[in-house]
């Protein structure tokens, strides 16, 4: 494999591979075995001879396993390039970083997309529904039996990604040594909620999703490419998108009355296009209702779920972030707290809304540095310093 000239003009990993692994399968938390299982991972960096080094990076609902580095061809890098790497929030000189996608997604792990070994055929609506503690299972399935890891110096992510780390923390509590949530929840409020169904309703609306069963025909285009402009919309905020768009308006073409007048319209028709390019409508149903259903607490006030659990944490979020406001950040940083666990708790002041944290790099690289120092090298080796 050879670099092109943009890969090779930006610092990083340079080219990277996706792997999988698959295994026999597992009862999911309904009671349903999946099996078998296949998970697309990659790693970064190099594991330490004692196994101590190792960062799993969770992704967010529209992620996959390719968080860094670059795959021949590419036009772009890794979804968190920016923060994993050489000297990067994330060292890999330091860190042995593994990221994997989630079961019911569409870039390489087991989904609805892919082949159901019963029928021969894609699993469309058979495929169980899944919850990301069954998310979770594997990718400790991946960690511990294939990649021999007993125990994580760390779980991140933002998002859903920041979901999982929840899950780790209190599933496999002795497994994680830290865990960095960042713009999450312990479970969605109605609104969030709202804007999944909505999604969910718009790829169900279009004709072509054909309950389903559409794979080999026309793709639910039109339906997929509304949730996604939908979905879009709730990752900005107010500021950004009149810092990017303001009411800037587009060239008109033809007689259509209603073609996309402004930038920002036609900023959103360009993503759900896109998306629906790499991207399964079944896997944005299923991935939604998995994080709709989640709670990390199980019904439980979260603090009762995470007694006597030794972990360290470091909860991040964002002020302009109005679909994972800071209340539910600091729900989790509270929960911490009166469970005795050791939290810290920062809030960036960004108007990049959700997005923030895969753009807000110079904060977080700040602040993961020290916290994945304090909690590697150790707390008064730090202080000697």
């Amino acid at each position: 494999m050879t670099e092109t000239a943009d890969q090779k003009a930006k610092p990083g990993l340079g080219l990277v591979e996706t792997k999988t692994y698959s295994f026999d399968g597992l009862t999911l938390e309904n009671g349903e075995w999946l099996g078998p299982v296949t998970l697309a991972y990659e790693t970064y960096g190099r594991l330490n001879a004692d196994k101590s080094n190792a960062i799993l990076v969770c992704h967010a609902f529209s992620g996959d396993a390719h968080a860094a580095g670059w795959h021949e061809g590419d036009k772009d890098p890794g979804w968190w390039d920016d923060m994993i790497g050489p000297e990067k929030a994330f060292d890999t000189d330091q860190y042995f970083v593994i990221s994997s996608n989630v079961i019911g997604g569409c870039k390489g792990s087991t989904g609805p997309s892919s082949l159901n070994p019963k029928t021969g055929k894609s699993y469309a609506l058979d495929f169980p529904l899944v919850t990301i503690g069954d998310m979770v299972e594997c990718q400790q399935h991946l960690v511990t039996r294939h990649l021999g890891i007993d125990r994580l110096l760390s779980v991140a992510g933002g998002s859903m990604g920041g979901m999982q780390v929840l899950s780790w923390m209190v599933k496999h509590p002795g497994r994680v040594h830290s865990a960095i949530p960042i713009a999450t929840a312990i479970k969605h409020s109605p609104q969030q909620i709202a804007f999944d169904e909505v999604g969910r309703q718009a790829i169900m609306a279009d004709p072509d999703w054909d309950g389903g069963n559409y794979y080999g025909k026309s793709l639910p285009a039109k339906g997929l490419s509304v949730a996604r402009m939908v979905g879009h919309i709730t990752y900005m905020s107010d500021s950004s998108m009149a810092d990017k768009f303001g009411r800037q308006k587009k060239a008109r073409l033809g007689a259509e009355k209603f073609t996309a007048d402004f930038e920002v319209e036609g900023y959103l028709r360009y993503r759900g296009e896109n998306f629906v390019k790499r991207f399964d409508a079944n896997s944005y149903l299923y991935i939604t209702k998995a994080m709709d259903n989640f709670d990390a607490a199980a019904g439980r006030p979260f603090q009762e779920a995470l007694q006597g659990k030794d972990i360290h944490a470091l909860v991040i979020g964002f002020k302009s972030d109005w679909l994972y406001p800071l209340y539910q950040s600091q729900e989790i940083v509270r929960a911490c707290k009166l469970s005795g666990i050791e939290a810290s708790y920062c809030e960036i002041d960004s108007t990049y809304g959700h997005d923030a944290f895969l753009l807000e790099i110079e904060e977080e690289t700040h602040l993961i540095k020290h916290f994945l120092r304090k909690v590697f090298y150790g707390y008064n080796v730090l202080e000697e310093q």
